[in-house]
Order: structure tokens, then C-alpha cells, then sequence
């Protein structure tokens, strides 16, 4: 099944401690775009200005990406500059220029109306908004978003997460949100909304799961030893695991779990790289691999786990 995604495509400018790169490919449906077609056909919904380079196009038409959805607009199109230093967690934004995406309204194309799996970019939640209202009876709608929103678009933000089916932010948006500082308490408020599972990022310690269905899981980080830039690493998340979940066509909770596990090993090579260099290159055999790594990060046997323990003491009379 293919995977709709609705959100930025632009150029990014920036700074890490392991080099600098300037005007390269980037926004969240980039990166998106690349790792969800590992798995299956993607359909793309941006804008970008009549200067984003035709190379940076041939980058993701030459994949499984159907970019009818793109808007050619008069203009430049939209930039964003930042910084990373040591603590490549935080980024440091230097500079944002809206450009043509200042005026964005997603239109889906007829076909693109009956995709059946959704994922709704962190843009305005009225843009999103917007793109429920287009699609017909999707099997499955996730969203993501951020702190910028929750603080000046509560309402809209929160109507969005009523109309998804599962809600991807990190570990500070969820706490901001949902005014606690408990990740399980912050994300079973927002699973209270409606959502049926919610997602939660955390970066370099992996990602939660938690759902009605299924409770929680938790997924391990993998134990990078190289990270040249990590933009664009939750977008990437994000399509290994609508993507994984369309080419499968389940959202059973055991699915579910899987999915939690393609999306952070596809997100552990996006960082390996400056923008989208290393989803550019990477195989299906790379993938697998990096799946069988997860998986035996957290495998052990009972007999394992019982190893170094004894029984207590018997009481005595």
C-alpha cells in the first residue's frame, strides 16, 4: 500500500561539529519520502520555489516517490539554518525563511485522495487540518508536530490528534502538552483524545510505544558511534514506520512493535551523514541487518536472566 506525506521541502544550511554544508536537500518530507520508500510507494504534498534544484528533484524521483503533489510556485523556496555543537540534541536554529511556503495550502491530487495510510508532517495543525478533510477513509493517520505549536495552536493541535490514529512527538513536546512531567501520564492524556497509539521520540535512548491496545513498548536506541548530523533523524523515523506498516498493510499491535524497530534503524543511518546523503545510498540488505541488531540488543532466554540468581533464604522456625 502507498504512504501519503504532507509537509516542507527545502533547503538547509548548517553546522555540526563534524563539518558544514550549505543549501542542501532537506524538509521533513525528504527524509520521509526516502526512508518510507525502503518499503513501498510514497506520494509527496509540498511546495518548493522555482529555484530548488532540478538534482535535488532527480534525488527523489528516482526512488519509489510520486512527486505530482509538489507545487512549483513563484519564488524562492523554503530555507532553514542551524547549529549543532557537542550535545547533538539540541539544534540551534540560525535562521528560517519561510519563502513560498509562507502561503502552503495543501491540495491532494484525485488519486492521492484514497491513500490509505497518512502521515501528516510537522506543519501548521490547520494544514493538517486540512488534508484529513481531502482524504477518503484512510486505514491509518499519524501525525507529528512540535513545541512551537503546542504553545501558540493548542486547539487546532489538539483537534489533529482527535482525528489520528497515532501521535509522534518527543519526550519534551509529550511533557509539554500534556502539562506533566511523566511520559506514560503525558502520553496516556493524549491517547484520552482519541488516538488509539502514541509515539514517543527520545532521541539517542531509542522510543516508546504506548497504546490501548498493547500497553508499552520500548524500543532501544542503537549504540551509534558516528553522528555527523542528525536533522531530519525523527522524519526518518517516521517513514520506516508508516512505510514498514503499508508494505504490510497491518496495524495490529505485534505490527505495531515491528515498526517502532524499522523506524529507528533506518533513523540510525540518517545521522551516519550530512542531509540525505546516507538514505540516498542505502539498501534494502542494510536495513534487514540493522533490524536483526535491534533485535538482539533486548534478546536474552530465561535461563539468561535467572544467571547470578539465588533463591533467599529459607526462614528459620
Amino acid at each position: 500500500m502507498p504512504v501519503l506525506v504532507v509537509g516542507s521541502l527545502g533547503l538547509d544550511t548548517l553546522t555540526t561539529p563534524f563539518g558544514q554544508v550549505k543549501e542542501v536537500l532537506g524538509g521533513t518530507t525528504s527524509y520521509f519520502a526516502l526512508a518510507a520508500s525502503m518499503y513501498t510507494d510514497v506520494q509527496v504534498v509540498a511546495v518548493v520555489g522555482t529555484d530548488f534544484p532540478e538534482e535535488y528533484r532527480r534525488v527523489l524521483d528516482g526512488r519509489r516517490i510520486d512527486l505530482q503533489g509538489i507545487q512549483v510556485r513563484e519564488g524562492k523556496t523554503f530555507r532553514w539554518s542551524g547549529e549543532y555543537r557537542f550535545d547533538m540534541n539540541l539544534a540551534q536554529t540560525l535562521d528560517t525563511q519561510l519563502n513560498v511556503f509562507a502561503d502552503f495550502h495543501p491540495r491532494l491530487p484525485e488519486e492521492y485522495r484514497s491513500t490509505r495510510y497518512v502521515f501528516l508532517a510537522n506543519i501548521h495543525p490547520a494544514l493538517q487540518l486540512e488534508v484529513v478533510s481531502q482524504v477518503h477513509r484512510p486505514k491509518l493517520v499519524v501525525m507529528d508536530s512540535m513545541n512551537f505549536w503546542i504553545e501558540h495552536s493548542k486547539a487546532s493541535l489538539t483537534e489533529v490528534m482527535r482525528r489520528s490514529d497515532v501521535v509522534l512527538l518527543n519526550d519534551a513536546e509529550v511533557r509539554q502538552f500534556a502539562e506533566t512531567p511523566n511520559l506514560i501520564s503525558g502520553a496516556r492524556h493524549i491517547l484520552s483524545l482519541g488516538p488509539r497509539a502514541v509515539v514517543v521520540k527520545k532521541g539517542e535512548h531509542g522510543a516508546l510505544l504506548v497504546s490501548k491496545e498493547d500497553g508499552v513498548f520500548v524500543a532501544p536506541a542503537y549504540p551509534q558511534e558516528e553522528v555527523r548530523d542528525p536533522t531530519g533523524a525523527g522524519d526518518s523515523f517516521a517513514g520506516g514506520v508508516i512505510g514498514y506498516l503499508a508494505s504490510r498493510d497491518d496495524v495490529s499491535p505485534q505490527a505495531m512493535r515491528r515498526a517502532i524497530i524499522h523506524g529507528c534503524a533506518v533513523a540510525s543511518f540518517t545521522v551516519e551523514d550530512f542531509s540525505v546523503r546516507r538514505l540516498e545510498r542505502l539498501s534494502s540488505s542494510e536495513v534487514r541487518e540493522r533490524y536483526t541488531l535491534f533485535r538482539n540488543l533486548t534478546q536474552f532466554t530465561d535461563e539468561e536472566l535467572g544467571v547470578g540468581i539465588s533463591q533467599p533464604p529459607t526462614p528459620k522456625s
